[in-house]
């Protein structure tokens, strides 16, 4: 990789991690890393283009079924993909398949640009990520073979400390805050070659009081009211949150065109 390369295009593949949940914008929509990173990108490129196919609730499945070709004819300078992770957080997975399907996604996507970017997702502190643990690394560890093999980047934002930090999080645990977001955007600018603006984004927030016991069975059943017991409903149902929705920004377009959103 060319260190400060300068790239005229981006194109953004994924699941809500990548469509910017939860850093809400004002106007009810979501920014989110890649937005904030196509920004970056845009300031030292005149002519920018950005286009986000990334669709909440993804499976690896539906994103090489719905998003992989669709980006792949955009021919843009540099293609981000992180995807499965949501596949690893079923119940029931066939992670043969999953790891077959990204196989296939990351053999279309390198080819049809000049760099794909891969991530090692992040995982927040807590019970529920030691479940589900194994079938994670297990998809990570996938994910630098491939790298390995197709000469693509791996931002490794699950070994990154301050990203596990509970602080990090939005309230439904699952998404990560505005600051979490603009932590990843950092880390993918830097990994693309470019100068650090935040040289400490990998680094833990200073310790906090942990709150008292009320506070944390109060959120606790916040939590379990508001996001566990519909993600479980989903889950039993066949759907899925994204069902429905098209792309953020389905059109590789001039960045100045979606500046309104992402600024």
């Amino acid at each position: 990789m060319q260190t400060n390369a300068t790239f005229t295009s981006l194109v953004a593949v994924g699941d809500s991690f990548t469509e910017g949940m939860s850093d809400l914008l004002p106007d009810g929509t979501y920014r989110g890393w890649a937005d904030l990173l196509a920004a970056r990108m845009a300031a030292q490129t005149p002519g920018f283009r950005y286009a986000n196919l990334a669709v909440r609730g993804k499976l690896i499945g539906q994103i090489v079924a719905e998003q992989v070709d669709v980006a792949v004819a955009m021919q843009p300078d540099v293609i981000t993909l992180v995807g499965g992770l949501n596949d690893t957080l079923r119940p029931k997975v066939d992670m043969v398949r999953v790891r077959g399907l990204l196989e296939e996604a990351v053999e279309r996507l390198a080819p049809a640009c000049k760099q794909l970017v891969l991530m090692r997702s992040p995982g927040r502190q807590g019970p529920v990520l030691e479940r589900f643990r194994p079938r994670m690394e297990e998809l990570f560890a996938c994910i630098d073979d491939l790298a390995a093999r197709h000469g693509a980047l791996v931002v490794d934002l699950y070994g990154a400390r301050s990203l596990s930090d509970p602080r990090m999080w939005d309230v439904d645990r699952l998404h990560l805050t505005a600051e979490g977001h603009r932590r990843v955007a950092e880390a993918v600018w830097q990994t693309l070659g470019h100068a650090a603006e935040d040289a400490e984004w990998h680094t833990p927030m200073p310790p906090s009081a942990p709150p008292r016991w009320v506070a944390r069975r109060a959120a606790d059943a916040r939590f379990a009211r508001q996001y566990l017991l519909p993600w479980i409903g989903r889950r039993l149902t066949g759907r899925s949150s994204g069902d429905g929705r098209p792309p953020k920004r389905p059109q590789l377009l001039p960045y100045e065109e979606y500046r309104g959103s992402v600024g």
